[in-house]
């Protein structure tokens, strides 16, 4: 299950980079700074919530304590990368890197880190309550 749910966080963090990317070159010159920075954030929080609805049965939590356990991790790893790649990486100063998680000033960046956290949660109690056709990771 580990090995399945750090796949996927992966693949996240190629959604999160080219969102980023979207961002910047498309709704940035559009939108302003801070209207990007909202759009972004409501399409990767998008993102993540669909690749957990397509894969969280794939990863196989069998319990909402696994679930939970997967977005804690999720979580982890997202903030380590943030930090992380994102100042050594990508070069950006701490300051930046610590300025989006500014609510006051309207960084809304700590939304996608909610997201990540709770999207396994949030996968795991609508597939149990969806059809039967729906393949959920709680029912066998």
């Amino acid at each position: 299950m580990l090995g399945r749910a750090l796949l996927i966080w992966l693949a996240m963090m190629v959604l999160a980079v080219l969102n980023g990317a979207f961002r910047e070159a498309k709704l940035r010159p559009r939108l302003g700074e801070q209207k990007a920075h909202v759009a972004s954030t409501i399409i990767l929080c998008g993102l993540i919530l669909a690749l957990t609805w397509l894969t969280l049965s794939w990863i196989g939590p069998q319990t909402m304590t696994e679930a939970s356990w997967v977005g804690t991790g999720w979580l982890g790893l997202t903030v380590s990368f943030e930090f992380l790649a994102g100042h050594y990486l990508f070069k950006n100063p701490w300051e930046k890197i610590l300025a989006d998680y500014n609510l006051a000033k309207g960084r809304v960046w700590p939304i996608v880190l909610l997201t990540t956290l709770l999207a396994p949660i949030l996968v795991t109690l609508a597939a149990t309550r969806a059809t039967p056709f729906v393949c959920s990771p709680l029912i066998g």
